[in-house]
């Protein structure tokens, strides 16, 4: 596999391709795992790579399809260039508009009728109370 990786790394390269080592000629036989044949251990080798480059292509293709709804998902919900213009001046009016912030409140706290606001709060406790009831 290393001589695999290695040619196919000097073929990028551009540099001469040298002819794979065999055995080693002192006549010592190189040892393969598990007592496996040379022929059964180049195919494992080959397996694994086959299956190394359908992950990576899986992956590659979860990649792109989670980038792209990531793109898809960036454009729905842009605002434009203008309309982002309008809705800050619109929130900048609405601060000027509110004052002071507490200040304003109180003022408006003033204003509010209090006797509608219990009738109306009265109202929905009845209301409440009829639909548990009923349930």
């Amino acid at each position: 596999m290393a001589t695999f990786f290695t040619a196919a790394l000097k073929g990028f390269q551009g540099s001469k391709e040298e002819p794979p080592k065999g055995p080693p000629k002192d006549g010592k036989v190189a040892t393969l795992p598990n007592g496996m044949a040379r022929e059964e251990f180049e195919e494992y080798q080959r397996q694994l790579l086959e299956e190394k480059i359908e992950r990576d292509k899986a992956f590659a293709q979860r990649k792109a399809e989670r980038a792209t709804v990531r793109m898809h998902l960036r454009d729905k919900y842009h605002l434009a260039q203008e309309l982002a213009a309008m809705v800050h001046s619109e929130e900048e009016e609405e601060e000027e508009e509110d004052g002071a912030g507490a200040f304003a409140f109180l003022t408006r706290l003033r204003e509010v009728d209090l006797s509608e606001l219990r009738g109306r709060a009265l109202g929905t406790v009845d209301e409440v109370k009829e639909k548990c009831a009923l349930m």
